[in-house]
């Protein structure tokens, strides 16, 4: 028989090397595992495990020593107080995009008569999906060109009983269509080709969803150019950036919506995390 507490020990030791947080992550796994509270986990060190679970665990722990993340290991992250599914062909969500969201329901809250949106380059379908879930009587559109992600996104709605207000679109960026959004959020890879491989997450999360091209803003610039006719008078764009690309992509903001008020805003860290494109209710499009 092996206790809880001597598993604990032997997976913080065997991350030790792979991770910056090998305990919480090892607490974090057991807990998910045998479907408990971290606090409960290092309450109970004396408790024995079946050999069943303890096989489980040795498999789970193989997999984070070769450097599968931890969310994708337990197939699942949370997100906004959200719990997500998620396989490996999605990002993972992460607390810097929740800033997106908080200035998305801040919005449709201040305009409770603009309730259409999209989310571009959905993934998992985090920020759709989230505000969906807070605003009951918002409609949205949720494009990726990943089919494999929007299989996880469409399953991720389901669960979170929102699949009758979120239409997911297989696209490359915004969708043809002859409609314009009240709101648009977008969540576009943002990272240089050349710094990516330099990067821990490119060793785990898909490149699809990471690659910005070659300055890193590449889709998003695509993405802009694209979205005049795609965005209503009086709507807003909310883009999520690498935190150096602030005033780069205000700069293509600008060229592209030249009466528009473009605010970059920091995360909580002090860095600029996202641009937002505040279009008048007289704007001419």
């Amino acid at each position: 028989m092996i206790t809880l507490g001597e598993v604990l020990k032997i997976c913080t030791e065997s991350l030790v090397e792979v991770s910056d947080s090998p305990n919480l992550d090892c607490q974090t796994l057991l807990a998910d595992r045998l479907g408990q509270s971290r606090a409960w986990i290092l309450a109970h060190p004396d408790i024995n495990l079946t050999q069943r679970d303890y096989k489980s665990f040795q498999d789970d722990i193989e997999q984070l020593k070769i450097g599968v993340p931890l969310p994708y290991v337990l197939g699942h992250w949370e997100f906004y107080g959200l719990d997500f599914s998620l396989t490996r062909d999605t990002l993972i969500p992460r607390p810097e995009t929740e800033l997106l969201v908080e200035f998305a329901v801040d919005w449709l809250d201040r305009h409770p008569e603009k309730r259409w949106a999209a989310d571009i380059g959905t993934g998992s379908g985090c920020i759709a999906i989230t505000l969906a879930k807070n605003m009951p009587n918002l409609s949205m559109v949720a494009t990726d060109i990943s089919f494999p992600a929007l299989k996880v996104a469409w399953k991720n709605s389901s669960r979170h009983n929102v699949a009758n207000q979120v239409k997911f679109v297989q696209s490359d960026l915004l969708l043809p269509v002859n409609y314009r959004f009240d709101l648009i959020c977008a969540n576009l890879p943002y990272i240089p080709t050349k710094v990516l491989p330099t990067l821990k997450v490119s060793k785990g999360e898909p490149e699809l969803a990471l690659n910005g091209g070659p300055q890193g803003v590449d889709f998003i610039a695509r993405f802009l150019e694209s979205a005049p006719d795609k965005i209503a008078a009086g709507g807003t764009m909310l883009i999520e950036i690498e935190r150096i690309q602030g005033q780069e992509v205000k700069r293509l903001a600008q060229r592209v919506f030249t009466g528009a008020e473009i605010i970059v805003n920091k995360d909580l860290s002090g860095f600029d995390r996202l641009v937002a494109i505040h279009l008048p209710e007289d704007a001419s499009l």
